[in-house]
């Protein structure tokens, strides 16, 4: 059993941001990190102009020998803001009850 943090890098990572997909190109689509901090230290120094990277949990239930995903999204944005927002059954089907 290793102290390290070890994080599997999904394609929603790399896709979104180019210093991830530099880095799977050269090393690989497993890091390694000291901690699960410095981890995420590395999502959000990746994030950036629109590109939103966070580490998520691996379940405990996968067996595999990783801790953690590096992954990309839309997570923390204001969809709202964007016009993206769930309607209501009435207002879906123009009833008000």
């Amino acid at each position: 059993m290793t102290d390290e943090y070890r994080v599997a890098i999904k394609p929603s990572a790399w896709q979104r941001s180019r210093t991830v997909g530099e880095w799977v190109n050269r090393e690989g689509a497993r890091r390694g990190f000291a901690s699960k901090a410095l981890a995420r230290e590395w999502a959000r120094a990746c994030s950036g102009h629109g590109v939103h990277l966070w580490v998520q949990d691996a379940p405990d239930r996968e067996n595999r020998p990783i801790d953690g995903y590096l992954v990309g999204g839309a997570r923390g944005t204001d969809r709202a803001a964007d016009g993206a927002r769930q309607q209501s059954l009435a207002e879906q089907t123009d009833n008000p009850d």
